[in-house]
């Protein structure tokens, strides 16, 4: 990498998540038109939508499972497409669909992805051990992914998505399918996460209640943002009284209900 391209690679580096004018087709169909958005470091990022506005597609891009042909995606201030080894590895994700090892161990599950990750033996099992503890299960460590709850194997994941350490975070729909009582713990951790450790995280959720008044928000609606910006700020320009019906009145769609679908 020469100097030029290092300066220009970290020129937003106090973003943790930079995507600029970034469009996607699958054949004739626009998934992605044109989309923008910032996470930086140390906050919480609410992507919301209904199921198909585009969310897995643009984690999809992100994450380099497709290659973005159109825009720019920065983690860092690195560049995925010219530089995605360095650009990765400052990347953590949870994914919608779960990827345990029923049958393994939380820290057989743990150690297996660290070596996927070059992480040493002996450097792994300590990383493994401090992000057990982080997620609340350091105490469980030895039993199999299969007796946990769905909550508690969420927990896992996220446990298993810092093992390399990263500043980004991006979770899709990671409380699809859980309790109230669980979704509250796991949106508590990565909330603590950003508090504690400074973690630029991009939630997609279609549940309006995970999303806080102190939370940056972008509304995904048929592949185009329809807003960036404040909790209070896309009340104040909708002139809802709260999330919900800004979201009716912004998308003239009928709000998400709990299986992501419209009421």
């Amino acid at each position: 990498m020469n100097l030029m391209t290092a300066a220009e690679d970290f020129a937003d580096a106090g973003d943790a998540l930079v995507v600029k004018n970034v469009s996607h087709r699958f054949g004739e169909t626009l998934a992605l038109d044109n989309v923008s958005l910032a996470a930086p470091r140390g906050t919480f990022v609410a992507l919301l939508g209904l199921n198909g506005a585009g969310k897995s597609t643009l984690f999809s891009l992100v994450t380099r499972l497709y290659d973005n042909v159109t825009g720019e995606i920065r983690i860092l201030g690195s560049d995925v497409r010219r530089h995605p080894t360095v650009a990765l590895r400052r990347l953590g994700v949870v994914f919608q669909s779960r990827t345990l090892d029923a049958d393994l161990t939380l820290r057989q599950n743990l150690l297996y992805h660290a070596a996927l990750h070059g992480i040493p033996r002996r450097e792994a099992r300590t990383r493994a051990k401090e992000a057990l503890e982080k997620v609340g299960l350091a105490e469980r460590a030895n039993d199999t992914v299969r007796a946990l709850s769905g909550g508690q194997a969420r927990r896992v994941e996220i446990a298993r998505s810092l093992l390399h350490r990263p500043v980004c975070l991006l979770l899709d729909e990671p409380t699809v399918g859980l309790d109230i009582g669980s979704r509250e713990s796991v949106v508590g951790i990565v909330r603590s996460l950003v508090k504690n450790e400074r973690m630029g995280v991009l939630w997609a959720t279609h549940l309006i209640d995970e999303i806080a008044p102190t939370d940056r928000l972008v509304v995904l609606h048929k592949g185009r943002v329809l807003f960036s910006g404040s909790a209070p700020d896309f009340l104040a320009k909708t002139g809802a009284a709260n999330i919900r019906d800004a979201f009716r009145a912004m998308t003239g769609r009928t709000t998400p209900n709990g299986n992501g679908e419209d009421e």
